[in-house]
């Protein structure tokens, strides 16, 4: 019956999600969620006494944390990693990180059984972070890797064009700069959608079951702006 507790402040959003898995029940969670631009560091922590003391449990009563890995906001991942870490390190648990664009596509599969995904963020310098997803019972299987790239470069991965595609994250802002083909293949666009910890806490869970958990000092930020790797359409 592992607990988990994820933190994310990946965006303008900042949220804490505690989940209590059971063998052969549902799934029990305490969620936090809050639009806090610019004052992630007063509010994150907090959120975690507060989902803690609503589920009556104490921090050591945790199996692992997770934290959004990025891509997203450079201070905002840092904020999380240091509490991830923090707590990590100091109750020798395990610390998960968790992509927040994979976060993006369960959540919009968890609430409105979309199936194809392209989930994009707002990268700023006229760039978007994203990736392609294939949604199934619960499970978020990836088809493109994960790449900051200028939104007209954001092509569909070869072979998935006859897909009902849905655009989710603030990425979507951009989509008139994106290529007709993958403006035309998008039966609809969600660009107000948020990162949630909520989400992210049950990847964390899955990936804990298998064994993915690593030492705090081993798990870092994601940004992507180093890694651009994208396949492209000829």
């Amino acid at each position: 019956m592992p607990i988990l507790l994820a933190l994310d402040a990946s965006s303008s959003a900042c949220s804490a999600a505690l989940l209590r898995r059971q063998e052969g029940r549902t799934d029990e969670w305490v969620t936090r969620f809050a639009l806090t631009p610019r004052t992630h560091t007063q509010r994150l922590l907090p959120m975690v006494d507060e989902v803690l003391g609503e589920a009556g449990l104490s921090p050591s009563d945790l199996d692992a944390v997770a934290y959004g890995r990025g891509p997203g906001s450079f201070t905002g991942l840092r904020i999380a990693a240091g509490a991830a870490q923090g707590l990590a390190f100091g109750l020798e648990r395990p610390l998960l990180g968790i992509s927040t664009l994979q976060a993006l596509a369960l959540g919009a599969h968890r609430r409105h059984h979309y199936r194809h995904l392209v989930t994009a963020l707002d990268a700023r310098m006229g760039e978007v972070y994203a990736a392609c997803w294939r949604c199934s019972g619960g499970r978020v299987e990836a088809l493109s890797d994960e790449a900051v790239l200028p939104p007209v470069q954001l092509y569909l991965p070869p072979g998935h064009d006859d897909h009902d595609w849905v655009g989710v994250g603030s990425g979507w802002t951009l989509q008139a700069d994106m290529p007709a083909r993958t403006q035309v293949a998008m039966s609809l666009s969600l660009p107000d959608v948020e990162v949630a910890a909520e989400d992210m806490v049950l990847l964390a869970a899955d990936a804990f079951a298998a064994g993915e958990g690593r030492d705090a000092h081993e798990v870092q930020p994601v940004y992507l702006r180093d890694q651009v790797a994208w396949r492209k359409q000829p």
